[in-house]
């Protein structure tokens, strides 16, 4: 019959195959969010795999009684925002020129920034021009150094120059700058892309500690992933003597329980934001692949 699609053995294998791979990449995941809505002392005796056995929200209201996690979420979420929107804006801006065929010497400049890739300077004389520049123990060491990406320029420079070249120049005729041409023409169709790139850098921020670790001493820098991270090596000492748990919440936890509680925290927005950028970001690679 039309219409009707052939179940043959290779089709039954290879789904069968990509459910257990499905199954396998997602279980990891279920069982965190499992263990984290279940009674402390209850998930220590074994046995929960796939739901809560006895549902407790105590790791989640342990965590967040934590003056520290509002702190270094908002660290996190200024992190994010500002680093994405201003590291997408000087990518695309030299993304742009380089993508222009009369820039004097833009081979040059192509091979000087893709040097930058394979020779670095060292984590030493990072950190002296760090401290030089007085980005020391300030906010900006988050955003200053990650401002600009080479391997987001040459993705976009790719697509930036696969658009025709007749939309350039009408807009040159028409008196556009090379700003407004930027601004008002190629951003607006390079939204597939840039929606990828923006992807990649917000994960790349919501995700980054190591800086922090080095680079600031404050705690009132620590972003979202250092905190957890320390959480989660604390959650013993922090659910034997914090000052703030009462006794009988007590009873509802363990440390083990607020340890998947702040790695479900620390995960749980970027699994909120994909879904809604999943058609760009499919778009941008599959653009990405066949452009660059």
């Amino acid at each position: 019959m039309v219409g009707v699609k052939r179940w043959d053995l290779f089709t039954v294998i290879n789904y069968t195959l990509l459910a257990v791979f499905c199954l396998m990449t997602l279980y990891p995941l279920i069982y965190v969010l499992a263990g984290s809505f279940n009674d402390g002392n209850d998930y220590m005796r074994g046995g929960v795999y796939f739901f809560p056995r006895e549902f407790s929200t105590a790791s989640y209201r342990i965590v967040f009684k934590d003056d520290r996690l509002i702190n270094s979420l908002f660290i996190s979420v200024m992190r994010t925002g500002i680093g994405t929107v201003t590291s997408l804006f000087f990518t695309a801006m030299v993304s742009y020129a380089m993508s222009r065929r009369y820039l004097i010497g833009r081979n040059g400049y192509y091979w000087i920034h893709l040097a930058t890739l394979f020779i670095g300077g060292g984590l030493i004389p990072y950190f002296v021009l760090l401290k030089y520049l007085h980005l020391l123990d300030s906010f900006w060491v988050y955003i200053i150094p990650s401002i600009f990406s080479v391997f987001n320029m040459i993705i976009l420079q790719g697509f930036f120059r696969e658009l025709p070249e007749e939309i350039h120049e009408s807009a040159t005729v028409d008196g556009a700058s090379e700003f407004k041409i930027f601004g008002m023409l190629f951003i607006p169709l390079s939204a597939p892309v840039l929606a990828t790139v923006a992807l990649w850098n917000g994960v790349g921020h919501w995700n980054s500690f190591f800086d922090a670790m080095l680079f600031t001493n404050s705690e009132k820098l620590m972003p979202l992933q250092l905190y957890l991270m320390k959480l989660i090596k604390e959650a013993d000492v922090l659910t034997a003597s914090s000052p703030f748990i009462p006794p009988q919440m007590k009873k509802q936890f363990s440390a083990q329980t607020v340890r998947l509680a702040a790695i479900m925290i620390s995960t749980m927005p970027i699994l909120v934001l994909f879904p809604f950028l999943q058609r760009y970001f499919v778009t941008g690679i599959m653009v990405g692949s066949l452009k660059g």
